[in-house]
């Protein structure tokens, strides 16, 4: 039973840094991968970052690159976005999904988190 749980969201003041966090279970991350995306009010979702277990190096938006880290610690069976340098565009809901690989195209991830709210205030 695939689940995934999003968490870490919060409010902060722009030019500060956030954890989020996304645990899973029910599948081998080795032979998937987990994406980050956020919808913000009257936009449509975009894919943040994306870490896979056969790729050589994670995808970034060019919105985030240089301020946002993910990492993975298969031990924990988490995910982590770091976020650094916020911006009051940052400000979304974000979700974490698995994937059988890294994709812009949240259609193709199979599994969802149930999301976590970050507000980046000016």
């Amino acid at each position: 039973d695939v689940q995934l749980q999003a968490s870490g969201g919060g409010l902060v003041r722009a030019g500060g840094s956030l954890r989020l966090s996304c645990a899973f279970s029910g599948f081998t991350f080795d032979d998937h991968a987990i994406g980050w995306f956020r919808q913000a009010p009257g936009k449509e979702r975009e894919g943040v970052s994306c870490i896979s277990g056969s790729a050589i190096r994670p995808y970034y938006a060019d919105s985030v690159k240089g301020r946002f880290t993910i990492s993975s610690d298969n031990a924990k069976k988490t995910v982590y976005l770091q976020m650094n340098s916020l911006k009051p565009e940052d400000t979304a809901v974000y979700y974490c999904a698995a994937s059988s690989v890294c994709n812009s195209d949240y259609g193709l991830f199979d599994y969802w988190g149930q999301g976590t709210l970050v507000t980046v205030s000016s």
